[in-house]
């Protein structure tokens, strides 16, 4: 069954089409741009927390949101009950925006590009008594690899979304978005001091992918080895140095000091750091950045947007230069540029903007053992904790959860307090190698714009960056 067959029979049970096209028609008349976005949701989250289940939740919703949009401006309304008679409400509402306005419809986005996911549910999949006896085994089998763990915490989510977008000219796109994640967390204790460690894993797939036990195992074994590393951390140095970034995860700095710069609306209206800069150099020459989310069975990967427009792969750097922005409907229409697939919105309930999705540096040419030779005194930054970032002045602030000295190229004591301190325009210029070993995160990455919440996916190869701040407790 196709994913529009599907949403048909979820949205169209109680609701006649033709009468849900007439209201959306009423609610574009005299606007420029607009849709209808009907959404259901079914989520389940279940936690285990020394030996015992926490928690476990379950929820299904529908809902629809309406857009017109005129200018700069927009109308949208939403609600939880898909009938004519809400979304005749809901029309009555969005359609004051195109008060002396064109009328003039922008053109569809074109047809959907292929899939990059399965359409099957993954909370039908496995058999709830099935999770919570994954969780268990998880608790046992960390505890049984070492007698210093003191709690285990473990978390198995799982997401099904199908949508569908309606336009006034009867084009219709759908879409069946699948994701799952599984988090482990432990805590060891050795001589009166504690410490902990953590790792997950998911993306749009089922279950299968994540309660095999060679990788529940790996995901334990990792987070294990993370709150014993962290026994014998030391103090961070203070100071400003040379810092290396590994592959992967770390990309989440990547994301937040300069991709949230690269989002369409904030360049627009120009508030970010990198406004009216296009074409000019911002980062170090081998520098290439770029935001791709028709990577198969990625968390940030979309088959289509919010607005039906199809995921695309949009360079925004390229060897250091300004080259592109990340656009949604609206905004790629104020500026003059073709919409990149990033608009997105967290449900029915909220109206899209431009995101991103997987943005991701590409790799250089160095060995990242040739690159650790070169540091005569810096950080190697592992692993990345919490941050956080001003949009207008690229200032950002990021915890590293892991990281090491390193001295005359040789990596030394695991540190603990490491905070990286910078400028995100100025950090990509202090890029000086680039490693050979671009990786994906494990698939994580949750983004917050202005209250909502997507999922989204980091990477990049090792880095190496000269005269970054790194704030710890140790001179």
């Amino acid at each position: 069954m196709s994913a529009i067959e599907t949403t048909d029979r979820l949205f169209f049970r109680d609701l006649d089409r033709a009468a849900a096209e007439r209201r959306l028609a009423e609610a574009l008349a005299g606007a420029e741009d607009g849709e209808l976005f009907l959404e259901y949701v079914e989520s389940e989250a279940i936690s285990l927390d020394d030996g015992r289940i926490r928690s476990a939740s379950f929820d299904a919703t529908r809902g629809f949101g309406l857009r017109a949009v005129a200018g700069e401006a927009a109308g949208y309304a939403h609600g939880g009950e898909i009938s004519e008679a809400a979304l005749a409400r809901a029309a009555g509402t969005v359609r004051a925006v195109a008060a002396g306005h064109s009328g003039r419809l922008a053109v569809a986005p074109r047809a959907t590009n292929a899939r990059l996911y399965d359409d099957a549910n993954p909370l039908s999949a496995l058999e709830f008594p099935a999770k919570t006896a994954l969780l268990a085994e998880i608790d046992a089998y960390a505890r049984g690899r070492d007698s210093r763990v003191t709690q285990v915490m473990a978390s198995l989510t799982g997401e099904w979304q199908a949508v569908q977008i309606l336009r006034a000219g009867g084009e219709r796109v759908a879409d069946l978005r699948p994701l799952v994640r599984l988090n482990v967390s432990v805590v060891v204790e050795q001589g009166g001091r504690r410490e902990s460690g953590s790792h997950g894993l998911g993306g749009r797939f089922d279950y299968g992918r994540v309660v095999a036990a060679p990788v529940w195992r790996a995901a334990v074994d990792e987070a294990l080895r993370q709150a014993v590393l962290n026994l014998d951390s030391i103090p961070a140095p203070a100071g400003e140095m040379e810092v290396v970034l590994g592959p992967g995860w770390p990309g989440i700095l990547l994301h937040e000091a300069i991709g949230h710069g690269l989002e369409g609306d904030f360049n627009r209206k120009r508030t970010s750091a990198f406004a009216g800069l296009m074409g000019q150099r911002i980062a170090a020459p081998g520098v290439t950045v770029v935001d791709d989310g028709t990577i198969p069975g990625r968390r940030g990967s979309l088959t289509v947007d919010d607005e039906g427009t199809p995921s695309g792969r949009t360079v925004l750097i390229e060897d250091g230069i300004l080259v592109g922005f990340l656009q949604d409907r609206q905004n790629a229409r104020l500026m003059g540029v073709a919409a990149t697939g990033n608009g997105r919105r967290q449900s029915h309930a909220h109206a899209p903007m431009p995101r991103m999705t997987n943005t991701v540096m590409l790799g250089g040419d160095k060995a990242p053992e040739e690159i650790l030779r070169s540091v005569k005194r810096g950080i190697w930054g592992v692993n990345f904790g919490g941050g956080q970032v001003d949009i207008t002045s690229g200032k950002f602030v990021f915890s590293m959860s892991e990281a090491y000295l390193v001295e005359d190229g040789r990596v030394g004591a695991p540190v603990k307090g490491a905070m990286l301190i910078g400028n995100g325009p100025e950090a990509l210029t202090r890029v000086s190698m680039i490693g050979d070993d671009m990786a994906l995160d494990p698939g994580i990455g949750t983004c917050g714009k202005q209250g909502q919440g997507v999922p989204v996916g980091v990477g990049q190869p090792t880095l190496k960056m000269n005269g970054l701040t790194i704030g710890g407790t140790a001179v």
